[in-house]
Formats: structure tokens, C-alpha cells, sequence
């Protein structure tokens, strides 16, 4: 079960989206830059996936129930799976502007207000962006890590238009305005592919990471070395914080059903060690008995 304290954090999220929309919008109203309503355009599609990713990861933290006895944990996919596609409508958006900018060029006014008020919404979201994604790996919550993300793309956003913008005032080339819109776009466009992406792993029962499995294998090839065990038909799915492993473990014919047991958990609480979140099943067979390879398949 997912920790509800972790919405805490995306109430942080939602708080910082509403004061940023705030202050770009300002920009923009002072300038008249293409770049900063861009900018705009993207901090109030962050207050939407913000609030639907609080609502989601409220859901994933519901215990197991009768309907779902494996939990609630997927739910935050679904959230990646909007935030992906709600930056991909951001950049959208973006583009469509820069586009009509390109055919109607207008010069741009007030550049020192508008990069002043731009970089102090860049630094909230800097600051909210870098903590929403530690605390995602951390708590190996896509939902943090995507929503960090995000805001980390308005950072970037906001970096191109400022130096964009600095140009222009330097310059007088306004068409740089539109331009710098349209290449944010593409790296927005960009992002949003690896979150959906990343999301739709996620609802397709993925594996495990290269890493934990390397883990799981490690735990396993030991005990077989120090024991004289075997194992098969290893599978491993990740549903949020949760890694779910299923292996069948082969122990000797002459042991009791209580000294294979004590051994399984042995076995199962070493992966729980390794790789945090994790929920181990061992099915038992006997070594010896041609009948335990019948089921070495993953079908």
C-alpha cells in the first residue's frame, strides 16, 4: 500500500501550478511574448494533471479489499498516462501559438519585467520539480516522479523563453519569439512520450528492472550454491511501489514440508531486503522429480 502522506506533496504541486500560472500570465500580460504565454499555456495544464495525480495516487493508497486483492497500487499509471498526455496537449498548444506568431509577428515589450517574473516561477518549480521526483524514486511512486517531471519541462520552458527573450532585447529579432516556442514544444512533446510510455509499461504488467532482478537472481543463485536448492520459472511484475515475484523454488526429496517452508521464507524476506516493496511467492517442488520441469515455461 501506497503512503497517503506522500499526497502531501502534490497538494506542494497544486500550490506551486496556481502561483506560477500567476505569475506567467503576468509576463505575458507585460510583454506580449509568445514564448512566455507558452510558458503560461503549460503551468495551467501542471494545475490539472497536479490535482487528477492527487486524486490517483489517493486511490493507490487504498489497502487491499475483496474487489481488489492485490491492491490499489496501478492506479498510479493512470496518472502518468494523463500527465503524458496533458504535456503532449501543451505542446500542442505551444506550437499553434509560435505558428501564428511566425504569420503575424509583434514586437515584444517590457523584457526586464517579463524574465524577472519568468525566473521566479522557474525557481518554484525548480525547487517543487527536483522534490517531487526524489521523493518518487524514493518511494518508487511514478506519480511523484511524473508530475517532477513535468515541472521540470516548465523549467526548461522557462529557460528557453528567458534566453529567447534576451536575445530579442539584445537583437530586435522577434522572430527568435516564436521560434524558441516551437523548439520547446518539440522537447515538451518529447517528454510527454516517455512518461505515457513509461505509464503504459506499467499497466502491460512490466517486469522488474535489470537491477532488481539481478538482485532476486543473486539471492537465489546463493542459496543454490550454499544449499543445493534449484529454482524456475522466475516472473516478476511491478504494479507502483510494489514488485511482485513468483518463483518455484526445487528442494531436496528427503526434506519435511516444515523445513522447505522455513526455507522459502528465508528465501522470500532476502528479496524483500534487497529490493524494497517487494512480495514474494515460492511454490515448492521436489529436486529429484522429472514432473518439477514440466512447468520451467513463463506460458
Amino acid at each position: 500500500m501506497i503512503d497517503r502522506k506522500l499526497t502531501r506533496y502534490l497538494w506542494l504541486s497544486i500550490a506551486a501550478a496556481i502561483a506560477t500560472i500567476s505569475l506567467k500570465a503576468g509576463a505575458y500580460v507585460y510583454t506580449g511574448s509568445v514564448g512566455l504565454l507558452s510558458d503560461a499555456l503549460e503551468s495551467i495544464i501542471n494545475l490539472v494533471a497536479a490535482v487528477f495525480a492527487l486524486w490517483m495516487l489517493t486511490v493507490a493508497s487504498r489497502p487491499p479489499d475483496d474487489g481488489h486483492n492485490f491492491g490499489h497500487t496501478k492506479a498510479e499509471y493512470f496518472s502518468g498516462a494523463l500527465e503524458g498526455s496533458l504535456i503532449g496537449m501543451a505542446a500542442i498548444s505551444i506550437a499553434w501559438a509560435a505558428i501564428e506568431r511566425l504569420v503575424t509577428p509583434r514586437p515584444i515589450e517590457n523584457i526586464g519585467i517579463g524574465i524577472a517574473i519568468s525566473a521566479a516561477a522557474s525557481v518554484i518549480n525548480l525547487v517543487v520539480g527536483q522534490l517531487l521526483i526524489r521523493r518518487g524514486r524514493e518511494h518508487r511512486s511514478i506519480t511523484l516522479e511524473a508530475d517532477g517531471k513535468h515541472l521540470m519541462t516548465d523549467v526548461y520552458t522557462s529557460i528557453g523563453v528567458i534566453f529567447a527573450i534576451i536575445v530579442i532585447g539584445a537583437t530586435g529579432w522577434t522572430i527568435l519569439d516564436p521560434l524558441i516556442a516551437l523548439a520547446v514544444a518539440g522537447n515538451i512533446l518529447w517528454t510527454g512520450y516517455h512518461v505515457v510510455k513509461e505509464s503504459a509499461e506499467g499497466l502491460m504488467d512490466a517486469s522488474a528492472s535489470e537491477d532488481d532482478i539481478a538482485k532476486i537472481v543473486g539471492i537465489l543463485d546463493d542459496y543454490k550454491a550454499k544449499i543445493g536448492i534449484d529454482y524456475h520459472a522466475l516472473r516478476t511484475r511491478v504494479a507502483g511501489p510494489r514488485t511482485f515475484v513468483s518463483v518455484h523454488v526445487l528442494m531436496p526429496d528427503d526434506w519435511t514440508i516444515q523445513h522447505g517452508h522455513e526455507l522459502a521464507e528465508e528465501i522470500e524476506a532476502a528479496m524483500r531486503a534487497a529490493v524494497p516493496g517487494v512480495i514474494a511467492t515460492t511454490h515448492m517442488e521436489p529436486l529429484d522429480d522429472p514432473l518439477s520441469m514440466a512447468d520451467m515455461d513463463l506460458v
